[in-house]
């Protein structure tokens, strides 16, 4: 069901198309709730678990009686009975009859209740991996909206590298003018300039491309401008990391999803074992005859009987054997499938914590490099002004600072993914 919020992030995306107005104010707790309410692939898992359920009381039929109502009329010629194509010779009369029919399983040693047991596991398993599914859409929903304010972010640097180059070559080719410096300075200033051109295209680009991807992540597919919200930093990850491996193997969908589909085929393997055991039905009619001909009249107008029947399989060429020895496959392979999920994700735990605790350090090490260049900036301006310094080494202090300025801003979001991939590796993501 989607929430009175959501209702009107929406109704305020549809408005803004309409009217093509301003770009919309988007938080990445909205992002989430809209891509959860919205992405086909939430969908899919969701109707996925409602099939599973319907299995569940599909299995759990046998238990109740079933009930038939048959209207038969037949016409014959008198006095003839059946001959070829029947065991009994039933004798043919014309009639016109209705009656209802009732059938009910006794028992079928247990096999009813295995797979019942089976379908309602998979049913939780079904859930799980609805759970995970909604987790691998948190997880793009959260990289792509830190993409686009990464990207966003370099476009901002772009620009004002291209304004401050821009400047400088301004100010290089008035003194150059002046005779007061070369034509070989304004080269190299326009150079610079070009070069900071050239980063503010591929930055544009970037965004549009990340914006794309925050679409897709969105689950719609009609581009939309948005201004997104940023996110506080969070706080560092602990030093080891022991704690979210075992956050992982108790928290993750995907593992609960496994854990419920080996317990499924457990119980489906007991079901197939029960085949071979008897299984005892009963079976009843009652209903009238309200026309029957001369030559029948002797035949109660009201018919009812009773019956009970046992089963006892003797032999059928392997057929129940392969089938509970191919159950037993399945739930050995469901094991191993269990086993082998278990290891990958504390390895993914493990990587995913290396990876934002690398992020978190360079912060420091990027703001440390950005506050060096922008000071080495500040001397190479005064050194070229005073004529004490190339154009070359004023360049290559603001390539510096430019580069100091993007890595800083890298090291910022990259860290955001990479706690949101860490959060999504222990099964926390919300």
């Amino acid at each position: 069901m989607i929430t009175t919020g959501v209702l009107l992030v929406l109704i305020t995306i549809s408005a803004s198309e309409l009217l093509g107005q301003a770009p919309i104010r988007l938080t990445l707790d909205d992002a989430k709730t809209v891509a959860l309410n919205n992405h086909p692939q939430v969908l899919a898992a969701q109707n996925e678990t409602a099939y599973t359920n319907q299995q569940v009381v599909v299995s759990r039929a046998p238990y109740f009686p079933t009930f038939e109502v048959d209207i038969t009329g037949t016409q014959g010629n008198s006095l003839a009975r059946v001959g070829a194509g029947a065991l009994s010779a039933t004798r043919l009369f014309n009639r016109f009859g209705q009656g209802v029919i009732f059938s009910q399983i006794v028992t079928d040693s247990g096999r009813t209740k295995n797979l019942v047991s089976s379908s309602r596991l998979q049913s939780e398993a079904s859930a799980q991996t609805y759970q995970a599914t909604r987790y691998d859409v948190l997880l793009e929903v959260s990289r792509a909206y830190f993409a686009v304010l990464h990207a966003q972010g370099v476009v901002k640097v772009a620009e004002a590298t291209v304004a401050a180059r821009q400047l400088l070559l301004d100010q290089v080719t008035t003194l150059a003018k002046n005779n007061l410096k070369s034509q070989l300075d304004v080269s190299f200033a326009d150079v610079n300039v070009s070069e900071a051109k050239l980063l503010l295209l591929r930055a544009q680009d970037a965004v549009q491309s990340s914006g794309a991807d925050l679409t897709r992540a969105l689950g719609t597919d009609q581009p939309m401008s948005y201004q997104l919200i940023d996110e506080p930093l969070p706080s560092g990850p602990p030093d080891r990391p022991d704690q979210f491996v075992m956050e992982a193997l108790n928290n993750r969908p995907e593992i609960g999803s496994l854990k419920s589909a080996r317990e499924a085929a457990l119980r489906f393997a007991d079901a197939e074992k029960d085949l071979a055991r008897p299984t005892v039905g009963m079976i009843g009619t009652v209903g009238l005859l309200p026309f029957i001909n001369e030559g029948g009249s002797h035949i109660p107008n009201e018919y009812a009987g009773v019956a009970v029947n046992m089963s006892v399989p003797i032999f059928n060429g392997h057929l129940f054997s392969a089938r509970r020895e191919a159950a037993r496959y399945k739930a050995n392979e469901a094991a191993q499938r269990l086993r082998d999920v278990q290891e990958r994700i504390a390895r993914d735990v493990r990587v995913a914590w290396a990876s934002s605790m690398n992020a978190f350090q360079r912060i420091d090490v990027t703001a440390q490099f950005l506050r060096q260049a922008t000071l080495a900036l500040d001397l190479a301006q005064g050194r070229y002004n005073l004529g004490l310094a190339s154009i070359v080494e004023l360049t290559q202090a603001q390539l510096n600072v430019t580069q100091a300025e993007i890595e800083n801003l890298s090291a910022k979001y990259d860290y955001q993914t990479q706690n949101a991939a860490l959060q999504y590796s222990a099964g926390l993501l919300r």
